[in-house]
This record gives C-alpha cells, structure tokens and sequence, in this order.
C-alpha cells in the first residue's frame, strides 16, 4: 500500500471542492496538497468534471484546474475489461459503474464520492477492495489510521 494512502476521487467530490472553499471534498484535496495522501482519478472522472463545471459555472474552470495541480492529483490508467465487468456487478448505472472501474484499476485504498445512491448507500460495494464513503467517511478512515499521535487539523 506504501506510506501515503492512495484515494480516488468520484466526479461529484471535485465538483464540490469547486464549489465550496469550506466541507469536507475540499478538506480532502487540501490533504493531498499537503502530502498526506495521493489522490488519484481516473479520465473518464476529469471529463464528467470538466464537462459539469464548465455547464454549470464555467467561471471556476480555472479554479477546478489549480486545484487538480495543487493538490497532485494523479490520472490512473484506462478501465481494463476485468475491472469494468466486477463494477458492472456492484453498480448497475453504467456511468458510475465506468468510474468505479476507473478506481479498481488505479488500485487505491479508498474511493471518496457524494453520490449515495450508487454508491455509499450500495451495499455491494462491500465486495470491493477498498471502502467507499462521503469526504466525511474517509476524513474518520484516515483519522483511525494514523491514531491518537497525530491528529488532522
């Protein structure tokens, strides 16, 4: 697993950190910024991202774009086809399952979203190798992990 955690952020975390400069998704890429963790998404995440912003308010492109690099966050590879067909089998909306492809071919430690239809509220996705939950869920994962000698501001 090596020494930072690695976690891959859903299109709807990015959106949020656009969106609010307080909460937990931009709480999420400040850690990354810091080194704590590596964060990680996958193309078909930077495109849904892009695309939402720029029909939404497109005015904070830029912003989407200096976050991305301030925060380090990696591209992982294209989806393999075995990926693609266990997410098929713990979501079923196509989109998402594409995503959640994305996450088990970038072999992270955990997958943050705000999307709790697909996922947090799946409970298939307990079959994965990794957890899945809210920037919240994963702020009290990595606070349990380091323990009580280091404490996240």
């Amino acid at each position: 697993m090596g020494n930072r955690p690695r976690v891959f952020l859903d299109t709807s975390v990015l959106f949020a950190a656009v969106l609010s400069a307080e909460g937990g998704s931009r709480l999420v890429l400040k850690l990354g910024e810091a080194g704590a963790i590596s964060l990680w998404v996958g193309p078909r995440v930077l495109q849904e991202a892009d695309g939402m912003v720029l029909r939404k308010v497109p005015q904070t492109r830029s912003l989407l774009a200096l976050l991305l690099d301030r925060a380090g966050v990696m591209t992982g590879p294209e989806l393999n086809a075995a990926a693609l067909a266990r997410a098929r089998a713990v979501v079923s909306y196509a989109p998402d399952a594409h995503i959640l492809a994305e996450a088990l071919s970038a072999e992270v430690d955990y997958f943050v979203t705000l999307d709790r239809q697909h996922f947090v509220d799946n409970s298939r996705t307990a079959t994965l190798p990794f957890p899945v939950g809210t920037p919240a869920d994963f702020l009290a994962w990595l606070r349990e992990r380091l323990g009580p000698a280091r404490r996240l501001g």
